[in-house]
């Protein structure tokens, strides 16, 4: 009879480092669990005493799934198009999807377009050229994105002020895609500088030999290939626009410019109380992104794994 072998040491170390990693799953994952639970509650399961977990009837068995009631009133009360009663809840609702996500959408897509255009020019022109002063700026444009936006944000706001005051014309829309532009740019620089460098020159080298000009090889060699990391700086920077707040509070003058997380933020006001109601609000601003990165996601591990780490 065969002796059965005992596990070596790296199977043990692979089983340790995959239990290490299912357990910071769970971690991570129990928020949202718990926030999707939530927003599938009616108000009396949200203020019940003791909770449950599940929106089941604490008489029968809690883990009789055929007890629970599974409302969606939270969404109802989120998804309401116009006003339906006297209720503020169902006014904001309504300005959510009808102004602070389209404002939301304008500025990650503008911004997203413009850092994901200026941070290609950039990356290539500091991975291809060797140039006077390229290290040293290299260095403060990576300096710069230690700063956080906090930092700079009465600044800014006070420039705002000055502008709005100004004889010139002034456009809150304008002015806060300009100041996602300057915060967002920098990483990204860096970022596109990684992937290019991953990229060989043998190529470009070789259109140019076969009769290419330096643009139809940047064009039709250098940027396909480029392409991944590309998307990853338009997704990261449309998710950072996405979820940015304090900028869009703090630097807009007008609400109905104001972004969507000024409307979760104003929501909530309005609805502290029906909690099925926030978490409903949360997992629909939620989604969007969530749904773009798993249609995105081969493109964005690619260019973080292949550019990101080597830049």
């Amino acid at each position: 009879m065969a002796r059965l072998r005992s596990p070596s040491r790296k199977t043990w170390s692979s089983l340790l480092f995959n239990g290490i990693m299912i357990l910071i799953l769970l971690v991570a994952m129990a928020p949202i669990a718990l926030t999707v639970v939530i927003s599938f509650k009616d108000q009396q399961d949200t203020i019940r005493k003791p909770p449950v977990l599940f929106p089941c009837d604490t008489a029968t068995d809690p883990f009789d799934w055929g007890a629970c009631r599974w409302a969606v009133e939270g969404y109802e009360r989120v998804l309401a198009p116009e006003p339906s009663d006297s209720l503020l809840g169902f006014r904001l609702a309504g300005k959510m999807f009808r102004i602070y996500i389209p404002n939301t959408l304008l500025y990650a897509s503008v911004t997203a377009v413009g850092v994901t255009i200026l941070a290609g020019m950039s990356g290539f022109a500091f991975s291809r050229y060797r140039f006077r002063g390229r290290g040293l700026l290299m260095a403060a444009i990576l300096a710069i994105t230690g700063v956080p936006l906090l930092t700079n944000i009465l600044a800014l706001y006070q420039m705002g002020v000055i502008l709005r005051k100004s004889p010139f014309p002034f456009n809150d829309r304008v002015f806060l895609i300009v100041v996602y532009l300057g915060f967002f740019l920098p990483l990204s620089v860096w970022i596109a500088k990684g992937f290019f460098d991953t990229i060989p020159r043998d190529l470009e080298e070789a259109a140019l030999i076969d009769g290419a000009s330096p643009i139809g090889a940047l064009r039709h060699v250098t940027m396909p290939a480029a392409l991944p990391g590309l998307t990853a700086i338009f997704l990261l920077t449309f998710v950072n626009v996405w979820n940015e707040f304090l900028a869009g509070y703090l630097l807009v003058s007008r609400n109905e410019l104001k972004p969507v997380m000024f409307g979760l933020y104003d929501f909530l006001g309005a609805n502290i109380i029906n909690l099925q109601v926030i978490a409903a609000a949360c997992i629909l601003l939620a989604l969007p992104m969530v749904v773009i990165f798993l249609f995105a996601r081969r493109a964005f591990f690619m260019a973080m794994v292949e550019g990101a780490v080597k830049g």
